[in-house]
């Protein structure tokens, strides 16, 4: 099971439990509810992690411009992260 899989799975059944404990949710079918929570968990870790792979992909296409001006790359890769996120209305 990859790496994101066993953190979904584990914020899944945290939450889950946080919720019913609280008495937010009551639930039937706790493997069901676990499954639809670890999916949703699954599909925002996928989208922040194309989310990154678009932000690395944007700063190589000026990797010279970059370079040239001495800006760090690190700071550089979290400004376009958040102008990526704020654009397709991704909450990071």
């Amino acid at each position: 099971m990859p790496r994101r899989d066993e953190i979904a799975e584990r914020v899944a059944g945290a939450v889950l439990k946080r919720l019913v404990q609280k008495k937010q949710v009551e639930v039937k079918d706790e493997p069901a509810a676990r499954a639809a929570v670890r999916r949703v968990i699954l599909e925002n870790l996928q989208a922040e992690e194309r989310l990154d792979a678009d932000a690395r992909k944007l700063l190589l296409d000026h990797a010279k411009e970059i370079r040239e001006s001495s800006a760090d790359y690190r700071q550089l890769l979290g400004k376009v992260r958040e102008k990526l996120a704020r654009d397709r209305g991704f909450i990071l």
